[in-house]
């Protein structure tokens, strides 16, 4: 983590992040000291240390290890009173987190609401159906530069370009026209459905907490899975309307007084949909990010 007056990293700072985000990764999982110190690379001295401190501010919890006099570590209570301040620092405030709840209970699915922070695409809310099992978390991040993004983007013209000009997390072959029937149709219709494709969700899946510069060896095989920006997009209205699509997510913007993009509102589907089933979660969505945008004091630019 750089010093902000140097810019060089903190070790020590590191070591304590490593603890933090191994511990945040197995949420329902103890550890002892050992095996902690193995997993994130550090002396047992060191360890215990870092342990100690974080412990005792309560963002840690110790326990007795079962039939052993070994104690255990996990995550603490003081963290979710600093998991809810980042959140409103964030800007999801009840009002947002109520209409994610009742578009999730309207499709019985899981709706969000993501954003880029500090150049990575956060996820910041997310509200699912009753017992359905989810595989992302509140807090997860990905690296912000294309194939990956697109939807952040999509409806602001310098954000486009800016985001275009990042070094490709991966290798990629863009086929301009395309990328801009999809922008066009997009801003037309106020919202992006990505189609659902097994090499999609190996990309989100590896990419997960990733840092934003990939070893080239993983760069090579994530090109074989996405190449083309925004090739994953189905434009509905391009095929037999009652033919059946696998959709993966329908997206919507979220907007600021200043009329820029500053969140996307998001339906995950994982079903095929004929363009009627499409338009009418989209309808829906966009209505919930509207009402998102209401609750920032944003207002919604034309197109």
């Amino acid at each position: 983590m750089p010093d902000q007056a140097t810019g060089r990293a903190s070790p020590p700072t590191e070591r304590v992040v490593a603890v933090l985000n191994f511990l945040a990764a197995h949420p329902h999982d103890r550890f002892g000291l050992s095996e902690l110190a193995r997993r994130v690379n550090l002396s047992k001295p060191t360890c215990l240390g870092i342990l100690t401190s974080l412990t005792e501010s309560g963002y840690l919890v110790r326990q007795a290890g079962e039939g052993t006099r070994d104690k255990t570590y996990g995550l603490g209570p003081a963290l979710i009173t600093l998991g809810h301040t980042a959140q409103q620092a964030l800007r999801v405030s009840p009002a947002a987190q109520a209409e994610l709840r009742s578009l999730s209970d309207a499709f019985g699915a899981t709706a969000a609401l993501s954003g880029v922070v500090d150049d990575r695409i956060t996820l910041l809310e997310l509200v699912s159906p009753p017992g359905a099992p989810s595989t992302v978390r509140v807090g997860q991040s990905y690296p912000f530069a294309p194939p990956v993004g697109l939807m952040f983007v999509l409806w602001d013209d310098g954000a486009v370009r800016d985001w275009l000009a990042k070094e490709p997390t991966i290798p990629l072959h863009t086929d301009s026209d395309r990328f801009e029937r999809v922008i066009t149709a997009c801003r037309a219709c106020g919202y992006l459905v990505e189609r659902l494709t097994p090499g999609g969700r190996r990309l989100y899946a590896l990419m997960a907490g990733m840092s934003n510069t990939l070893p080239d060896e993983l760069r090579a095989l994530l090109g074989e899975l996405v190449s083309d920006i925004g090739e994953r997009v189905y434009l509905p209205g391009t095929d037999d309307p009652e033919t059946r699509h696998d959709i993966s997510v329908i997206a919507a913007p979220v907007f600021d007084h200043h009329r820029r993009q500053v969140m996307v509102a998001t339906m995950q589907i994982g079903a095929a949909l004929t363009d009627a089933d499409i338009a009418a979660r989209a309808h829906a969505l966009m209505a919930t990010a509207d009402a998102v945008t209401s609750s920032l004091g944003g207002v919604k630019p034309g197109f």
